[in-house]
């Protein structure tokens, strides 16, 4: 998953506030994003709020075709 710097720092500010890890900061983002009770908007809110929108971004990952293999 890519995600820009200030998708990162807010991530990073949420986990440090919550005195938590990053990782745990996601997953609680995705399992409400999953709960049956959330409704579209709310669900569409919490994808924004976490990982954003910025659909130019995929355009400069590269392929992996280019990664290097260890």
């Amino acid at each position: 998953m890519y995600l820009t710097e200030a998708q990162r720092a807010g991530l990073d500010q949420r986990a440090e506030a919550e005195r938590t890890t990053m990782a745990r900061v996601i997953r609680a983002a995705i399992d409400r994003y999953l709960a049956e009770d959330i409704g579209d908007a709310e669900r569409e809110q919490v994808l924004l709020d976490t990982f954003g929108c910025r659909p130019e971004f995929g355009a400069a990952v590269p392929s992996r075709d280019e990664w290097a293999r260890l």
